[in-house]
């Protein structure tokens, strides 16, 4: 079928994390004929990563498409989550439309608002999709209300404002331009389709416009990988047309900064076909395509076909506000269950993340085996650290920290955020400590968010430092029932001195296995990582100490056997409980001066100086 930009719609979905985009995206590709009636399909079948499905959220935009009718829609599922707003910013590009989620029942959260302040700053036309309308605690009049109230906060234009209402129930693949219909669609009197949205997709998010240049005219906004055919291009064609084996020219910037032209042949053409990359001679302006045939493109080059043409604006994304050390593995236990890298293959492996990812950057450091990495947020990094480790790499990181900057004035500046909390009623007075030991204000406190009763919803504006480590302290004062989530405000004034962890660590003072015997007897002095048996080595963290300073003890420490027999030797004595610390639970924990470990089997904590004759175990000494 020849397309024409007028039957063609480039949309994509936005939301905040787990409002429902992939399932929504999941039956759209059903009803729309994209799979065979005997095709045996997985639920969320946008997820491609092992991550996404394990964690239940979208860390990668992703591109498919539906026919419906003589037009092809081709729609892209976008991350939900703040620290992947790099994702969300460089796709909008290759859009006319968006469809914003809102979940019925908790309303815009922080996420919502960043992603829409973005879709309609790129002159975007939204339709809103209240999702989840089957939530028994669903309010979606006030939801409704709460929407527009956000659409012309964020400046939204008459156009803009004006826009169409679609209540749904992903899961159940149903949705309905008429409120009234809902009584009926959720006690099943009625059946629905999705029908009703792809109409409103049609008549609403207008046809792809195509530039004055007759030339091609082609923006990368994502990037991909073919064992054949090497490197792909990912982008939308905003003017003229390319055919395979056509020669074009790739205008790009070199690591300094400077243009770099770089003419290449286009050796494969591919455009979306469901979930498939389906081959083709022609793409044509409007459509998003794949372009194979230059291993150097780079999200945000442009490619054209005349040197006469000027390269497009390359995608700005906000700058990061967190960075990171990632350092070769310098442990007595680094090789044993990895790959252990040289500085070279590191430097190598982050240089790809940052290529293919705007919002991280890299920075060398004065140690030769060491490069720090800039991101937006701790799940960010947590993310990439997994990548790397299921790659089989082995390496070490350390604490997060603060970039701040330098105003006018010669102030310090740092990044703050607003955190929105959705809570217990039972818990507001200890968030509310937690957060004001953080230097975290209080800006709103909604007594009745709609959320069930009992609940309440707060918002505090807090600095980005003030929010490491909070998450897990968070969810064990709500005991796992609260909502959690961020926005990025800005940059302001420095607020003072914040005390990370009142503890200290219980350190190994020697190599060996733990035995439980010696276990037993650290139990009083604070909370073990682990139990018997496990490989330690001197500097190696096995515990949190109760007190503030640091505590070297021997965890390989065995009963010595006699001949008299002892008055407790019937009784069974085990350990009371051990933490497990997850990865994200030990980027929250650490400290300056200490490394985590990161291998294929282990995540260990260790001190950056290991021999404890020439580190101090009092806290003032050692965090500086």
């Amino acid at each position: 079928m020849n397309l024409t930009p007028s039957s063609l719609r480039n949309v994509c979905i936005i939301a905040h994390v787990d409002h429902g985009k992939t399932t929504l995206v999941d039956f759209l590709l059903r009803q729309a004929g994209t799979f065979q009636q005997h095709q045996v399909l997985s639920d969320r079948v946008m997820d491609s990563m092992d991550l996404e499905r394990e964690r239940g959220i979208t860390i990668l935009a992703k591109n498919t498409s539906v026919r419906v009718g003589d037009t092809k829609i081709n729609i892209v599922d976008t991350p939900g989550h703040a620290d992947f707003g790099g994702e969300v910013e460089r796709i909008m590009g290759m859009v006319d439309g968006a469809l914003l989620l809102v979940d019925a029942a908790e309303g815009p959260l922080p996420q919502t608002r960043f992603v829409l302040q973005k879709a309609l700053s790129q002159g975007l036309k939204v339709i809103l999709v209240i999702n989840k309308v089957d939530r028994p605690d669903a309010r979606t009049e006030e939801v409704v209300n709460h929407a527009f109230d956000l659409f012309v906060d964020l400046g939204a234009s008459e156009d803009q404002a004006d826009f169409s209402i679609v209540y749904a129930c992903a899961r159940q693949g149903w949705c309905t331009l008429d409120s009234n219909e809902l009584p009926g669609l959720l006690d099943g009197s009625k059946k629905g389709t999705l029908q009703p949205l792809f109409e409103e997709i049609l008549k609403e998010i207008p046809a792809p416009k195509i530039g004055e240049d007759n030339g091609l005219q082609l923006l990368i906004s994502n990037l991909s990988y073919n064992d054949y055919v090497g490197r792909l291009g990912i982008g939308r064609i905003l003017s003229g047309s390319v055919k395979k084996n056509q020669r074009i020219i790739r205008r790009g910037v070199t690591e300094a900064g400077q243009p770099k032209n770089e003419s290449f042949n286009v050796t494969q053409l591919y455009t979306y076909d469901g979930l498939k990359q389906v081959e083709v001679n022609e793409l044509l302006a409007g459509d998003i395509g794949v372009i194979a045939g230059n291993e150097n493109v780079e999200i945000g080059d442009t490619l054209v076909a005349f040197e006469t043409q000027a390269p497009l604006p390359r995608i700005e994304v906000e700058k990061p506000t967190l960075g990171m050390i990632f350092s070769v593995n310098t442990s007595p236990l680094s090789g044993k269950e990895g790959e252990a890298i040289q500085s070279r293959k590191l430097r190598d492996r982050i240089l790809k993340e940052v290529r293919q990812n705007v919002a991280l950057r890299m920075e060398e450091t004065q140690a030769n085996d060491q490069f720090r990495v800039l991101g937006r947020g701790e799940l960010q990094f947590a993310i990439l650290i997994e990548q790397m480790r299921r790659e089989g790499f082995e390496f070490m990181v350390g604490k997060p920290t603060v970039l701040y900057k330098t105003g006018d004035d010669g102030e310090r500046l740092e990044p703050m955020e607003r955190a929105v909390l959705d809570l217990p009623q039972f818990a507001v007075g200890d968030v509310t400590n937690m957060f004001q030991s953080r230097k975290g204000l209080l800006t709103k406190y909604d007594g009745d968010s709609g959320n069930g009763s009992g609940r309440v919803r707060l918002e505090f504006d807090i600095p980005t430092r003030g929010l490491l480590g909070m998450r897990s302290r968070y969810l064990t004062v709500t005991r796992g029932e609260g909502l959690f989530s961020t926005l990025l405000l800005g940059y302001g004034p420095h607020k003072g001195d914040l005390s990370h962890r009142t503890s200290g660590s219980l350190i190994s003072d020697r190599t060996g296995d733990t035995v439980e015997y010696g276990l037993l007897g650290l139990e009083d002095r604070g909370i073990l990582f682990f139990g018997p048996g496990v490989p330690v080595y001197e500097g190696m963290i096995i515990g949190e100490h109760s007190k503030e300073n640091d505590l070297n003890v021997n965890p390989c420490k065995e009963k010595k056997l006699t001949n008299i027999r002892a008055a407790s030797a019937e009784f069974l004595v085990t350990l009371s409980g051990v933490r497990k610390m997850s990865l994200e639970q030990c980027i929250e924990w650490i400290d300056e001066d200490e490394w985590i470990e990161v291998t294929p089997k282990s995540i260990r904590l260790r001190k950056k100086v290991l021999s404890q004759n020439l580190r101090s175990v009092k806290r003032h000494e050692r965090i500086t």
